[in-house]
């Protein structure tokens, strides 16, 4: 005889009610993803300084054109609140205190990956796509590739490009915004 197990699925303002009652705390690394509460990976030393030299650069690049957040929950709907590594919001002057942000206000959504590739690519990435991000990247770190997924649909994006070593990827929304693949790794040129 097979036993159906049940899933108990929790929605945002569960989530929330959880940390407020002290049920999740703060320092949890932990993210809503379809109503599950999945436990994150610990960060390494490579995944730090490669999501650190993104802040870094894309700070230096675009000022105060963006908000730079760095590994700060992202609301997609009512049962998904990933928190992607970085993600470059459109600027508001209350830095979003009054709720996270949501796909409306996403220039570009990162996710630096070394142990979660294929965790982020099959699992995090359709939901991105569905939630209408308009432009992803994954970051492998193994692989030393970036992968940009645009174009979205509800059954994920139409159009993936993998970018290497010396290659230059365009910023969306600043056509005047280079980075090169070796920034983001820290090659020297």
């Amino acid at each position: 005889m097979t036993v159906q197990l049940l899933r108990r699925k929790f929605t945002v303002e569960q989530y929330h009610k959880m940390v407020e009652s002290g049920i999740l705390t703060e320092d949890e690394r932990v993210e809503l993803i379809r109503g599950e509460i999945i436990e994150m990976s610990p960060i390494g030393t490579k995944h730090a300084a490669c999501v650190n030299r993104l802040i870094n650069l894309l700070a230096q690049l675009l000022g105060k054109r963006v908000i730079v957040s760095a590994q700060n929950p992202v609301t997609l709907n009512n049962n998904s609140e990933p928190q992607p590594d970085v993600v470059l919001l459109k600027p508001r002057d209350d830095f979003y205190a009054t709720a996270h942000p949501q796909p409306q206000d996403i220039f570009l959504l990162i996710e630096v990956a070394d142990s979660t590739v294929l965790y982020d690519r099959e699992e995090k990435i359709p939901l991105y796509a569905e939630a209408n991000i308009i432009e992803v990247c994954l970051v492998d770190i193994n692989a030393q590739v970036v992968e940009v997924y645009q174009q979205p649909t509800a059954t994920g994006y139409q159009n993936i490009k993998t970018f290497s070593g010396g290659q230059i990827l365009s910023i969306p929304g600043f056509p005047d915004v280079n980075i090169s693949v070796n920034e983001i790794f820290g090659i020297e040129f």
